[in-house]
């Protein structure tokens, strides 16, 4: 027998083939067994190897080597790529609930390898708290909204910038005052004890910019769309937002999250497919929080005429929504004009009374409640577990007091016994004052006005936002959807997060992060039980599309690795320097790199 080379093959004995076979299957069976041991469920990771994964695959001697690279840059228009939401591929799924917005990732062989241009005439973004009511109009390019919603004052073109008046569908006069009213339906919103809120379908996000000097941090949510850049002029404006949508699989956040949820005319369609989008909502919302609504058919009675339909049709819809909110146990809290505000059961006793043949039924133990990544919707709604009785909006310590009070929910995603979850708890935080402290020495622009939209890519408590919370800036906490599950600690601390696996790409526009942070990514990467998922160039690819140019990358890592990421780096125009951590130990380096600014000199496709 020869190779197709035309080279000849030795044949084995066939015994001993089989032998051979035999044996690598029991060991890979062994090898798929302990693996499963060791790596599935929540307490099969703990928070304490964070710091043994320091120990590199190697001496600390010893570092990766790599090759120089350069990378291409893509074509001009890739300037607003976002590979995972990508109009380009959306004729490959169906429009039945939308599924074509959701995220669908390319394979492996048709990821990009370029360099993602800014915008022809791009500058670095106004600054906060300016940036709230104005930003250049050649950084977000798109005229769509300010010619469809030029009546209801969303935005305004303005010479060579958009400026933000804070109108919108359901504020016409201004979302300060829209906000005012809510404030009067919802007492909470003044004291502290709502702190974390939900918009879905956003718009340009002025509701949770408004909110943001009220002590509320709101994660602002629309989906990817063709003309329109929602979410790209919300984060633009230095306002938290994410690219999502509600069809066929649950958002990236844990149950029991939020603490308000809200929707201005949002056109998310409440009652069909059986509610099977509100009951998500009941699933995020935290018990005893606030569910507010205004447009349709709210307030039917009066509006009915400018919605192009009919009083009877409102007046319909308005009680099968009702009806589908009292058998989850919503109760109606406040409405005025074209407000309503239901509230989510703080116990469980209206749970336990709903008859068995209740619809929407109660979810069985069948899916962890907390699952939120690729996790499908189905058709009946979680029901809060009992033991949770601090986790209760009206039972939570108010903001700011919430920050660093150990949240409930920690012994869950820890694992262990309540002394031990306080403890690491609370040396998670002092150790992140520490090395916050070390950083603002390296990076003077930290805790200024020049750094605003800020995102802990691989964060375990939120201690690196907790530690920045009296800047001026914001941080998007990312949890890995394939390891130890702390996102519900994080919003219990009254912060904000997602999961994400960075073997994909970020469901967020081109340029539209301040600061990255990473810690010890790739040192755990080698080390994990999914050895080496996530290639490093991928990996840093996608940091460079969603960073700004000018913003930096705070790459804090082991030895063995930094001089290849810096390699990396180079390779994309970053300028790159390797500093010494809090500890000045060899094994581990701070990298701290900026991405240039540079404009495309390549105006085809790639």
């Amino acid at each position: 027998m020869k190779h197709k080379d035309g080279k000849p093959i030795n044949l084995p004995n066939k015994n001993r083939n089989v032998t051979f076979v035999a044996t690598l299957i029991a060991l890979c069976g062994l090898s798929f067994y302990l693996g499963g041991i060791f790596c599935s469920g929540k307490d099969g990771v703990e928070v304490k190897t964070i710091q043994k994964t320091l120990d590199t695959p190697k001496q600390t001697s010893v570092s990766l080597l790599m090759r120089p690279i350069s990378f291409p840059e893509c074509g001009l228009d890739y300037q607003d790529y976002t590979p995972c939401t990508d109009p380009k591929r959306w004729r490959k799924y169906g429009l039945y609930r939308l599924t074509l917005l959701e995220r669908h990732c390319p394979p492996i062989f048709e990821r990009k390898e370029c360099l993602v241009p800014p915008p022809d005439g791009y500058k670095p973004p106004i600054r906060w708290p300016k940036s709230r009511d104005e930003c250049w109009y050649r950084n977000v390019p798109y005229d769509w909204i300010n010619k469809q919603k030029s009546n209801q004052h969303w935005l305004i073109k303005e010479g060579e910038k958009f400026l933000f008046p804070g109108g919108g569908t359901m504020f016409p006069n201004g979302v300060g005052e829209y906000v005012d009213m809510m404030q009067g339906l919802i007492p909470e919103m003044k004291d502290g004890t709502v702190r974390t809120a939900i918009d879905t379908g956003c718009g340009v996000a002025s509701w949770g910019g408004d909110l943001l000097d009220r002590g509320i941090l709101t994660v602002s949510l629309a989906p990817r769309d063709n003309h329109e850049a929602q979410v790209q002029f919300a984060l633009e404006r230095g306002i938290p937002a994410i690219l999502g949508v509600i069809s066929t699989q649950r958002l990236p956040f844990p149950s029991n999250s939020f603490d308000m949820a809200h929707c201005s005319r949002c056109l998310i369609p409440w009652t069909e497919f059986g509610g099977i989008y509100l009951m998500e909502i009941h699933r995020i919302l935290r018990p005893g929080g606030f569910w507010v609504l205004s447009g349709p058919p709210v307030n039917y009675e009066h509006r009915w005429r400018g919605w192009n339909t009919t009083a009877e049709e409102q007046r319909s819809d308005y009680n099968k929504l009702q009806k589908l909110l009292t058998s989850m146990c919503f109760k109606l809290y406040n409405k005025k004009e074209d407000i309503a505000v239901w509230q989510k059961a703080k116990d469980n006793s209206c749970y336990d009374k709903l008859p068995k043949e209740n619809y929407p039924p109660k979810c069985d133990d069948s899916l962890d409640p907390d699952s939120g990544w690729y996790t499908p919707l189905r058709a009946c709604f979680v029901v809060p577990d009992p033991k949770y009785k601090k986790s209760v909006l009206t039972h939570m310590p108010k903001w700011p007091e919430r920050l660093h009070a150990t949240p409930e929910r920690i012994e869950t995603a820890h694992g262990a016994s309540t002394s031990a979850s306080i403890s690491t708890f609370n040396h998670d935080d002092g150790k992140w004052k520490k090395r916050i402290q070390h950083y603002k020495k390296l990076l003077p622009e930290l805790g200024t006005d020049k750094i605003r939209n800020v995102m802990d890519m691989n964060t375990v408590y939120g201690a690196f936002a907790a530690a920045l919370i009296n800047d001026p800036l914001w941080v998007m906490n990312v949890v890995s959807s394939y390891g130890l599950n702390t996102l519900p600690v994080i919003y219990d601390r009254g912060l904000i997060g997602t999961f994400h696996d960075w073997c994909e790409a970020f469901s967020t526009y081109p340029r539209t992060y301040d600061l990255l942070h990473l810690d010890g990514f790739f040192t755990a990467e080698s080390h994990s039980c999914y050895l080496n998922r996530c290639e490093m160039k991928y990996v840093l690819l996608e940091m460079d599309r969603i960073l700004r140019p000018g913003g930096h990358a705070l790459i804090r890592e082991s030895s063995y690795f930094v001089d290849a990421i810096a390699t990396i780096g180079k390779g994309m125009r970053w300028l790159c320097r390797k500093e010494k951590t809090e500890y000045g130990v060899d094994k581990e380096m701070v990298l701290i790199c900026q991405k240039k600014l540079w404009q495309s000199s390549n105006k085809g496709s790639r």
